[in-house]
């Protein structure tokens, strides 16, 4: 404990206060006169709690308690728990707010919205989507649920949250290599799903084009002051937006948190269900391709409140996959199960010169398959698995987070040593650092080593169209990053530069217009920018004038192969979004009528080879540039709301994954009620 005897009249002061326990020693009479209760109430409150009492004195204002609770949100951009406006290292924050007005039918269409995110489908409704972060592949993030990944070392492909659009807080996407803070395959970034805490009962539905239907439900109690536990479950079906496109999927999440002035524990668990045609998944040869996948997730965590505090947790995940090569028939066909038990032990303790972290992470990944894998002696066979592959993977870190006046600082190191490589431990440092300065100006900056181990499918996959590579070596970066945040009253600016040294980066190429795809090391230099301005329309221009925000963003990115084969066509390593621009207008039409627009443009480099009836050409054709208008029409009240969602408004047909030619109009309406 330290006494608080002088108001500092700056920005950062309380920046001295974090995470400490205070005592008002010299508070004037004035001061005391034009306190507002409200805000006291929030500067004694945990960090943890903050966001939930901004919530619930501004629960007649939705816009000022979705930004106090983001201000204030405890964000995972370093080893040791920070707020969002503290943390050494910049987070974007999507909102709850932003995904409902923003008429998004899944979590992965959540990430269209942010600028360095490519989202790439070949279904619709979250279906078969690869995700990637500044340029990088879907194979090199890490996607984490309260902070437990849920990953599959199989494959990255199907990049699925066994959660609903009615279970999210928030989104915190980091950028950049993350290793020593999301582990080792956070290679060019993490995306974390924060889950609601509060109570309460609230349902879903809608339907649309070609027979699309979904459900969202979810139920959530709070018993005294320490006890919470929600329930949710989710399903949908579709005759597919795109051929072979059809899809059904299940889902249920299940969270418990107990907190009291001691202790935080956690649990949650997760069961995901999906069937889907697997639209020329692995070739434009077999465009009637089908998988069905199912992973299940069970998570514990626990977190000791004081100066020296001690965050175990341990977690299982299990993905299992079906896939054909030629839908309902045998052709082609793999199972895979995975499994992935994690346990993990953080130390904290917060001194005179800051807080330092020391923890340490034993991960191990164990696939059976069918076709992935050294083959199993025969009396070691079960049900379709023929193949199996084990790596364990132990890794250690140290990190320290210090304020001093308006510079906050963070730096560390991750030792890791996998199974799969050798005996030896390998190092990856980082640092990042966040200058506040006046004017509601922040500067930061980052620079952090990661490696990535290649996938099992990346090693051990062989079809008559694709040929893994036994002897792939680990991907390696080295990263930096820049930018600055400017905030003023209605007003928010951010821009950014990164720079990245790839090395031997793993890609599925074919080297000539006859050849399969190989699996394939290249080195690659990445380097690219970006800029997001959010306006507050309402409180610039008035609440009495109709609009209400305006944001726009805008990301570039250029990257030049400098190593490796020349190739005829690269599947994932080269095919980035080379531009990327997004707008969002809200604003409201009459009375309780409100809509929001969202414009996207893309260019893609790279391009796919062309296929007529089923036969490749040796003919590469560019992915060109596209642009997407959306639009939602929202009536609701604090217990209900109607909506109308009208997707692609132009109709534009396009592509921008292999030969799967994107839906073209697609519209949604439904109802959502909450008590």
């Amino acid at each position: 404990m330290f006494t608080f005897r002088h108001f500092g009249r700056r920005g950062w002061s309380l920046f001295a206060a974090l995470g400490r326990e205070l005592r008002i020693g010299v508070l004037s009479v004035a001061t005391i006169g034009t306190a507002a209760p409200t805000y006291a109430g929030v500067c004694t409150a945990s960090l943890a709690d903050r966001s939930e009492t901004a919530r619930g004195e501004a629960a007649d204002d939705d816009e000022t308690a979705d930004t106090l609770a983001l201000a204030e949100a405890t964000v995972t951009a370093s080893r040791t728990p920070m707020a969002a406006d503290k943390a050494a290292r910049q987070v974007t924050l999507l909102s709850a707010k932003e995904l409902a007005a923003a008429g998004v039918a899944s979590i992965n269409d959540v990430l269209k919205l942010a600028a360095g995110v490519d989202v790439r489908q070949r279904g619709a409704m979250g279906i078969q989507t690869d995700i990637s972060i500044d340029g990088g592949t879907f194979d090199q993030i890490t996607i984490l649920v309260n902070g437990v990944a849920v990953s599959n070392p199989q494959t990255g492909h199907n990049a699925e949250f066994p959660l609903s659009l009615a279970d999210i807080e928030r989104i915190e996407i980091l950028e950049g290599g993350a290793a020593r803070v999301a582990g080792s395959q956070a290679f060019s970034g993490a995306v974390n799903i924060v889950t609601r805490r509060d109570a309460g009962v609230e349902a879903r539905v809608a339907g649309g084009s070609r027979g699309t239907a979904t459900f969202d439900g979810r139920a959530a109690l709070r018993k005294g002051d320490g006890l919470t536990a929600s329930l949710s479950a989710s399903a949908g079906r579709s005759d597919g937006l795109v051929d072979n496109g059809d899809w059904a999927a299940g889902r249920f999440f299940g969270t418990l948190r107990y907190d009291d002035s001691r202790l935080r524990l956690d649990a949650q668990a997760a069961v995901s269900l999906q069937n889907f045609g697997a639209n020329t998944f692995y070739s434009a040869a077999y465009p009637d391709q089908w998988e069905g996948t199912r992973r299940y997730l069970v998570s514990v965590t626990a977190r000791t409140k004081g100066r020296v505090a001690l965050a175990p947790s341990v977690a299982w995940l299990r993905n299992a996959d079906h896939y054909q090569l030629v839908r309902g028939t045998p052709t082609g066909e793999n199972f895979h199960r995975s499994d992935v038990t994690t346990l993990g032990l953080t130390a904290s303790a917060q001194w005179r010169l800051g807080t330092t972290s020391l923890g340490a992470e034993l991960r191990d990944e164990l696939l059976y398959s069918s076709s992935l894998g050294r083959e199993l002696a025969e009396e070691l066979r079960f049900g379709r698995f023929t193949k199996r592959d084990t790596r364990t993977n132990l890794s250690c870190f140290a990190e320290h987070h210090l304020i001093f006046g308006p510079l906050a600082l963070n730096f560390g190191a991750m030792l890791l040593r996998n199974s799969a490589l050798d005996q030896r431990f390998r190092v990856y440092p980082g640092v990042d650092a966040a200058l506040r300065l006046h004017g509601g100006l922040k500067i930061f900056a980052s620079w952090n080593r990661s490696l990535r181990l290649p996938t099992f499918t990346d090693l051990w996959y062989k079809s008559p169209t694709l040929e893994g590579n036994i002897g792939l070596l680990p991907e390696r970066n080295s990263a930096f990053r820049t930018g600055a945040d400017w905030r003023r009253r209605g007003m928010r600016l951010t821009v950014k530069a990164h720079f990245s040294r790839c090395t031997d980066i793993i890609d599925w190429a074919m080297f000539a217009p006859d050849d399969v795809y190989h699996a394939t090391n290249v080195s690659l230099r990445r380097m690219g920018a970006s800029a997001d301005m959010t306006l507050d329309l309402a409180e610039l221009l008035g609440r009495r004038q109709p609009t209400s925000s305006l944001r726009v963003q805008y990301a570039y990115l250029h990257q030049a192969k400098t190593s490796g084969r020349e190739v005829f066509k690269s599947n994932y390593a080269l095919e980035h979004l080379r531009h990327k621009f997004t707008a969002r207008l809200d604003h409201r039409i009459w009375s309780r009528l409100s809509a929001a627009w969202t414009l996207r443009v893309g260019q893609r480099s790279g391009g796919y080879e062309e296929y007529v009836g089923g036969k490749p050409t040796g003919r590469r054709l560019p992915y060109g540039t596209h642009a997407l208008l959306d639009a939602r029409l929202r009536w609701g009240t604090r217990h209900y709301e109607l909506f109308a969602d009208f997707s692609n408004l132009t109709a534009r047909r396009y592509y921008d994954l292999g030969n799967v030619r994107q839906p073209g109009f697609v519209f949604m309406a439904g109802v959502k009620v909450k008590r």
